[in-house]
Order: structure tokens, then C-alpha cells, then sequence
């Protein structure tokens, strides 16, 4: 009786935010009726949709006073590791920014979240369910980065910068600096958001009694995100261009032991350019629910990687993405309510690798599909059922020098092939906030360009050999969910994938040469449990019958918030152990109101995914933030702390037909800094939140399959 007592007081502290929110709604309607003046909502930390949840960074000191990857691996379900890669209750990820796939090799997006700093994005939302209107290649689940594209009237202006450093053997510096403009007059409204990121870092890995490896990394990033939007009549057009500039370099040094202990000093050199200009064209109707909108996005992305030493190394890369996409959608009279979607895409992407001056991979894909879904509503049930078909043209061709220097030419494996993806989902609404929801979806992954890419490496040497593999074929799965939501905070669910040809990360090795390298699991069973639920501090300290009647928003009150996930693969040539993952977020709110925020996140070992497993616990990291807001508001001061224990380190053992590799992997996670974002004073102090400039965030197509290889 006391646990149902515990739950339901949890419910009800929360359904107490829901109803003040209600109440506030109504007030606010009724002020601006008698008034006319703006009220200013608090956006929720977590809101949980039936297909989606939505983390809001803009508002959250502990997520955006740092880099986004570091703010990225706080989300409670969310884990981010050079074995694990990037998943969300145990679904992989595919990443998107503002509804368009970034579409970058795994060193490309590592470098790219690294060096983007949190503070630039608004929220992230992880499309769990993603249906019909969404491409079949969007995977088990889609990472949607929203940046800060909300224009303003008149003009507004925030500084954001940052410092912190590292202290491992000595001091490694990291800062960042970026301006944000917006302004709206009757005619059009643009926005232009510039900013900078410098970061030095330590990495420290090592492998099996081969190799001992230390990498001292500086990265510089450079970016500039624009929007534009003109009013035509009722229509909108909206422009965007954004660029974004890495240059980084390392030097390594390299203890192998064989017959005898050498040493060895490599340094390599790397550049990236990315830029993407995307044209939405918006038709409105008297009817809002009714929707036609047109957009054309290009994508332009070059890298180059040099390491000079005793291995030398010279590749480079180039992608390009043409994509043009038609969504329409609008009310229809379906059981109570409903409404009907359907749309088209075509998209085509090339993407090119060079040895030196050898092409030696060069890869063409054309997709072109179109969707049909229906949603409709019966008293408490809520459905959704669509299809989505869609037709692949991939071909490729790869070239090497055979030992006289003369070109040797092969075809990739072709795949040209029609297929349909339907999807379905009942949810059930047992109370207001509160359902059940039941889904099902089949899905394509396409191999990410990353992992066809063979020059896909970043350290080379006489003991140690990674590559990508341009060979691999498409992954199907066959997606089934249960989950059960409260309140957009607290939440149980099951998930279950049958995979087919499963690209994984393989370690093997061969007398004194280790291979990284992606390989294909022709069938693969996954099983996910998932638990999230937040316990306010007062339930130990209020009589139950008074919590009846609080009302409190959970993000302004003291809290634990409990995540813990259980995953297991089945797998044919494996037998495997599950894992588990517990993530525990702690919220103060001090004295003054300052607010403290703990997390704290663990994989603990003995588990396997897929060929690791895992020797000692991954992610393990005590983070702290404390944030106060100054000067009304206009200055928000954060000091936090990263790993406070330096205990984060990774520790696997790959089984392959060979015997096992041992490989540890050490980065200097424990960080401490300081945060500041100003807004700085302007004439328009009633300036409102104006939603024309923000990036359409209907989503395209996605290559996924992106594995981080570190942090």
C-alpha cells in the first residue's frame, strides 16, 4: 500500500504542474484580453510525446555550459561511448540538425558536436516512433538538434562564451565565444548566429601487450548559422545557410611492444568544411491545420586527414547531397477527429574518397519515395497507420594498387530495390497525461558514408589498422514497442527489434596486427527495458494528503530523476550478456535561487554489446552544476564540474574466432569551467518570441549507422 501511496503522490505532485499550467493558460488568455501585454512561459526541462521527447537545452544550465557532446551524454536514456556508440533506450541513433541528417563520417561528428557549444541549441528532441512521414532509412530512432533560430522583433542580441580546463598531467584550455543577432521588421526577419571553439585534449589507449598510445589533440571550429524569413502574402519562404569550419591537429606517441620496445612520435593534421543552404517554401490556408510545404536543401561537406611519421597517411574526402521534398497534410473526418498526410522525396547523394591522389571509392545513391498516413481519434484511443515506399539505386566502384602500382577496379554489390515500410500505433488515454501506447514499424538503415569510407582512421601504425568497409549492404529491422507514460516525466517501456544484417564494430587480431573494422550479423534479436520516473524530495518530508493539494512545476522544485535501461542482443555466433544502464539526475534549488544539479551515469560491466564486453564500468562520471541569474535575468553565471572522480574510461574485451583483444580507452573527462550568456540590452525591451524564423523541422532522409569512435 505505501509503494501505490509513493507512485501516485509522485502523479500528483506533476498532474499538479500539468493543472497550473492549465490555470496559467487561462489567466494569460484573459491578461492579454484585458491588457494586451506578453507573458513569457517557462519551457519544461522534459516533455515526453507520443512518438518523441523533447529536452530543452536553452533553459538548462547543466546541459548548455559545455559542449554539446557533453550535454548530449546527460540525457537520462541517452548513451554516447567509443564502444556503445549513440543510442536512446537502446535504439541507435541517427543524427539530425534543425530536420536534416548531418550526414558526416563518425570523426566528422565527433569533431562537430565537440567543437559545437551547447549553449547554441534550443532543444533536442528523439523521435522514438518515427512514422510513415518520415523516411524508412530514419532507422530504430532519430537525435534532432533544434539550434537557436527563433528571430525577434525589432533587433535583440546574446553573447555566450565559456571557459574550462582539464588538469590530468597538466592544464588543457577549452573555450568558446559566440554572438547571436535577430531582427524582424514588417517586411522580413533574419537572424545570423557566429561564434568560435578552441579545445585541447588528452586521449590515452591502449591494446592488448601491443600498443600504448598518447594523443595530445587541438581543434579550432569556426561557424556561422543564418535564417531568413519573408512573409509573401499568407505564404512564407524561408532561407538558410550555415557553414561550419574545423581545423584540428595530434601528436602521438606510440610505445609498441614486439620483439623489442619501440617508440615512435606521429603527428597528423585534419580540416573539414561543411556547408548547407535550404529553401522551404510554406503555403498557408484559412484552415492552420492544413498544411503544403516545399523545400530543397544542398549539402556540400569536404575533409582532408594527413599523419606524417614512419606511417604515413593522405586522405581526404567529398560528400554531396541534393534533396527536394513535398509534405501536405490536413484535417479529415476519420471515427471523432482526424487527419490525413501524404507527401514525396527525392534525394541523391555522392560521395567520394581519395589514397593521395587515387580515388579509391566512389559512391553514388538515389532514393526517391512517398508516403500516405491516416491519424484518428475514438474517445480514448488514438491511431495512426500509414506506409511508406520507397526505391534505391546504389551502385560504387572501388579502386587499389596492386603490388606492380597498376589500378585494380571492383564494383561494389549493387542494391536496386522497391520496398514498402508500413507502420501502426494504438495509444490508449487512461487519464489526462497518462497512456499506453502500443507500436509497431519496419525500417531501413543505409550504411552511413563513415563506415563505407576505407580511409575511415585516424591513427595508423605497424600494430593498429582501422578501416571502413564499402562492401556493406542495407539493415532491416522490424521495430515493436510498448511503453506506458505519465506526465511527461515519468515513463516503463519494452522494445524489441528483429534485425537483419546488422552492421557492427569488430576488433580482431591476426599475430602482432590489430583490425578495427565493420562486419554484418546476418540475424539479430534485441530486447529493450526502459524505466524513467522523478521522486520530489518532499515526499520524504509532506504528508500525502498535502501533496493532494500542491500544485508545483517540477523544474522549479527539489528532485531525483531515476533512468535505468536493461538491453540484450541475441546473436547467432555469440552467446551474450545483458547490460544495464542507470542514470541518476539530483536538482537543488539553494537559497538566492541557485540552482545545483547532480548527474551521474554508469554502464556497470559485465555485459556484452554485440563482440565487447564489457571489462570495467563505461560512462561513469559525477557531474555538478551551480547557476545563478543576475541583472533581470538579462546574465545567467554557471560554474560546473566534469567527472569530478576522473573515473570515466573505457574498458572492453573483443571476442572474435581468434581469441579476445583487450583495449582500454582514457580521455581527461574531468573538466572544470565557467559559463556566461548575456543578453545584451536593446531598445525593444517587449520584444517577443517570433516562431517564422524557426528552421522547418520536418525530417529527410538519413544514412545512419553512425558509430562515435571517442569523445
Amino acid at each position: 500500500m505505501k509503494k501505490t501511496l509513493l507512485t501516485l503522490s509522485i502523479f500528483s505532485s506533476v498532474f499538479g504542474f500539468a493543472q497550473e499550467n492549465k490555470d496559467n493558460k487561462e489567466a494569460t488568455e484573459k491578461e492579454k484580453q484585458i491588457e494586451g501585454v506578453v507573458i513569457t512561459k517557462t519551457k519544461k526541462a522534459v516533455e515526453q510525446k507520443a512518438d518523441r521527447t523533447i529536452f530543452d537545452f536553452s533553459e538548462q544550465p547543466s546541459l548548455n555550459s559545455g559542449s554539446l557532446m557533453e550535454g548530449v551524454k546527460k540525457l537520462p536514456g541517452l548513451v554516447v561511448s567509443d564502444m556503445v556508440g549513440m543510442m536512446y533506450q537502446g535504439k541507435p541513433l541517427d543524427v539530425y540538425m534543425d530536420g536534416r541528417p548531418l550526414n558526416m563520417s563518425s570523426n566528422e561528428l565527433n569533431a562537430f558536436l565537440e567543437g559545437m557549444p551547447a549553449n547554441s541549441v534550443e532543444r533536442i528532441e528523439i523521435i522514438t516512433q518515427p512514422g510513415a512521414e518520415f523516411p524508412a532509412t530514419s532507422g530504430g530512432a532519430i537525435l534532432n538538434i533544434i539550434t537557436s533560430k527563433s528571430a525577434k522583433n525589432y533587433l535583440t542580441a546574446v553573447y555566450n562564451g565559456g571557459y574550462r580546463f582539464s588538469d590530468y598531467d597538466k592544464y588543457r584550455s577549452r573555450f568558446n565565444n559566440s554572438l547571436s543577432l535577430n531582427s524582424r521588421n514588417k517586411w522580413f526577419g533574419w537572424q545570423v548566429n557566429l561564434g568560435q571553439y578552441y579545445r585541447e585534449s588528452l586521449s590515452l589507449s591502449e591494446f592488448d601487450a601491443l600498443s600504448r598510445n598518447q594523443s595530445n589533440s587541438l581543434g579550432r571550429t569556426y561557424y556561422l548559422n543564418s535564417a531568413f524569413t519573408f512573409d509573401l502574402g499568407k505564404d512564407r519562404l524561408l532561407l538558410n545557410y550555415d557553414i561550419n569550419h574545423n581545423n584540428g591537429g595530434s601528436s602521438v606517441t606510440v610505445d609498441q611492444f614486439l620483439n623489442e620496445v619501440t617508440k615512435s612520435n606521429l603527428t597528423s593534421d585534419s580540416k573539414g568544411l561543411r556547408q548547407e543552404v535550404a529553401a522551404t517554401y510554406q503555403k498557408k490556408f484559412n484552415d492552420k491545420n492544413k498544411k503544403l510545404d516545399f523545400k530543397a536543401i544542398y549539402t556540400n561537406s569536404n575533409s582532408e586527414f594527413d599523419q606524417f611519421g614512419e606511417t604515413s597517411l593522405n586522405n581526404s574526402s567529398l560528400f554531396n547531397l541534393y534533396n527536394f521534398r513535398v509534405d501536405y497534410s490536413q484535417p479529415l473526418k476519420i471515427l471523432d477527429e482526424g487527419k490525413m498526410s501524404f507527401g514525396g522525396l527525392y534525394d541523391q547523394q555522392n560521395f567520394e574518397t581519395k589514397d593521395g591522389n587515387l580515388v579509391n571509392l566512389d559512391y553514388t545513391r538515389q532514393t526517391a519515395s512517398a508516403y500516405l498516413e491516416f491519424q484518428a481519434t475514438l474517445k480514448k484511443f488514438d491511431f495512426i497507420a500509414g506506409a511508406r515506399a520507397e526505391s534505391y539505386d546504389i551502385t560504387g566502384v572501388t579502386r587499389v594498387l596492386d603490388d606492380n602500382g597498376n589500378v585494380k577496379q571492383d564494383n561494389l554489390n549493387p542494391f536496386k530495390k522497391f520496398k514498402i515500410f508500413p507502420n501502426a500505433s494504438v495509444q490508449y488515454n487512461l487519464m489526462k497525461q497518462l497512456f499506453v501506447n502500443i507500436n509497431y514499424n519496419k525500417k531501413i538503415s543505409l550504411p552511413s558514408v563513415s563506415l563505407l569510407n576505407p580511409n575511415n582512421t585516424v591513427l595508423r601504425t605497424e600494430t593498429l589498422n582501422s578501416s571502413g568497409n564499402p562492401n556493406l549492404q542495407p539493415t532491416i529491422y522490424d521495430n515493436a514497442e510498448i511503453k506506458i507514460s505519465a506526465f511527461d516525466y515519468a515513463y516503463i517501456g519494452y522494445n524489441t527489434s528483429w534485425v537483419k544484417n546488422q552492421i557492427v564494430q569488430k576488433v580482431t587480431r591476426e599475430n602482432n596486427l590489430i583490425t578495427n573494422e565493420q562486419v554484418q550479423v546476418n540475424s539479430i534479436r534485441t530486447h529493450n527495458f526502459n524505466l524513467g520516473m522523478p521522486i520530489p524530495f518532499m515526499l520524504f518530508t509532506t504528508p500525502f494528503s498535502e501533496l493532494m493539494k500542491f500544485n508545483v512545476n517540477p523544474d522549479k522544485m527539489n528532485l531525483l530523476y531515476v533512468y535505468t535501461g536493461y538491453q540484450i542482443q541475441e546473436m547467432p555466433d555469440l552467446k551474450t550478456k545483458g547490460f544495464w544502464i542507470f542514470s541518476l539526475m539530483g536538482q537543488f534549488i539553494l537559497p538566492k535561487d541557485i540552482r545545483l544539479q547532480a548527474n551521474y551515469n554508469v554502464i556497470p560491466k559485465g555485459g556484452n554489446f554485440y563482440y565487447f564486453e564489457i571489462e570495467k564500468p563505461l560512462n561513469n562520471a559525477l557531474d555538478i552544476t551551480i547557476s545563478k541569474k543576475f541583472m533581470s535575468d538579462r546574465l545567467n553565471l554557471s560554474l560546473y564540474a566534469r567527472d569530478i572522480f576522473n573515473q570515466n574510461k573505457s574498458v572492453i574485451v573483443a571476442n572474435s574466432l581468434g581469441g579476445k583483444v583487450f583495449t582500454s580507452n582514457k580521455f581527461d573527462s574531468r573538466s572544470f569551467g565557467i559559463s556566461v550568456n548575456y543578453k545584451i540590452p536593446t531598445k525593444n525591451k517587449l520584444a517577443k518570441e517570433d516562431p517564422n524564423m524557426i528552421k522547418n523541422t520536418t525530417q529527410s532522409d538519413s544514412n545512419g549507422g553512425i558509430l562515435q569512435q571517442g569523445q
